[in-house]
């Protein structure tokens, strides 16, 4: 049995295996194959795989070096399914990218910090530097507003959908007749709130351009409610089905960017100071710092740690 190279290691709040692109094979069918078997999918206990047995640490980084000038090197992200046989490349993820400058320089694609990191699922830039600063220096890269509207109806709600590194549909929690302080096992036990996400995150994928998105892990749906402990806004996130036990880099950029913006869904209930930088996006597992100067730049603190190196045999594929 052949092994592959593969380090795993804790990025902010996520765990994922990252490799060298030049260690999968570059047919994609085929490297899709591989990396279900490796994580152990489709299982929803992961027992044959390094997966564990959550969307949170069934996931995949593939550095390589840059295709671009304006950066080090090219982080691919793609979130393998738990129960699923699917691998999809159509988001970013904010935690893994915590752990890609550290694992580029162990690998020998750069030397130190400060690594500029072209993010290829969507085409943007962030910028690692050594005390755990991920800054993004267009906030969003795009239109923040891909509907071209600051609120929208999608599924009879009024929501706003943002996208400011991650696209992510923004709804009051009382508009589903919930607080958003609900603890995760007692929203992924709420069998109707579920359904509701479901139908509500269908309706806004089309809106937002994406088409048909029930095959895909984006947009993500994030209820909001007013802070309860001196934050900018408190969330709650479906990822899309299960509950994100804390937020996204990417998703807590993208609702703070939104409930900053004049007449978008949340902004009534976030609470700043003209100027501020910087804001604790509130979650159920505490709080994530967000620096942002809404289209100017944007930035979060996020952690990585390396748990192990070596070599992942994966079952037959």
């Amino acid at each position: 049995m052949t092994g592959i190279r593969c380090m795993l290691m804790r990025g902010g709040t996520s765990k994922g295996a990252y490799f060298l692109a030049a260690d999968l094979p570059a047919d994609q069918i085929e490297q899709n194959d591989l990396l279900l078997n490796i994580m152990g999918s489709p299982d929803p206990r992961q027992v044959d795989g390094i997966g564990g047995g959550h969307p949170l640490t069934s996931k995949v980084a593939i550095i390589s070096p840059a295709s671009r000038d304006d950066a080090d090197v090219d982080y691919l992200f793609k979130q393998v399914g738990v129960g699923e046989a699917t691998v999809s490349d159509r988001q970013n993820c904010g935690n893994l990218l915590a752990g890609v400058a550290p694992f580029a320089i162990e690998r020998g694609l750069v030397r130190d910090y400060p690594v500029r990191i072209h993010m290829v699922n969507s085409g943007e830039l962030a910028i690692a530097s050594e005390p755990g600063v991920l800054e993004f220096p267009a906030a969003g890269g795009g239109e923040l507003l891909p509907t071209g509207n600051v609120r929208d109806v999608a599924d009879g709600l009024d929501v706003t959908c943002v996208n400011a590194g991650m696209p992510v549909v923004v709804v009051a929690a009382r508009d589903l007749g919930r607080t958003g302080y609900e603890t995760v096992a007692e929203l992924e036990a709420d069998e109707d709130l579920a359904r509701r996400v479901r139908s509500l995150r269908l309706a806004a994928g089309r809106l937002m351009g994406l088409g048909d998105v029930s095959g895909t892990t984006v947009p993500k749906v994030t209820l909001v409610a007013a802070p309860k402990s001196g934050g900018l806004i408190c969330t709650r996130t479906f990822i899309p089905v299960r509950v994100h036990e804390s937020i996204g880099v990417l998703g807590a950029v993208s609702v703070a960017s939104a409930v900053l913006t004049d007449g978008a869904t949340g902004r009534d209930m976030a609470v700043f100071v003209p100027g501020q930088t910087r804001f604790d996006v509130e979650h159920p597992a505490g709080a994530s710092e967000v620096y942002l100067v809404p289209g100017v730049r944007a930035g979060v603190v996020r952690t990585a740690r390396k748990l192990f190196d070596g070599v992942v045999f994966p079952r037959e594929y």
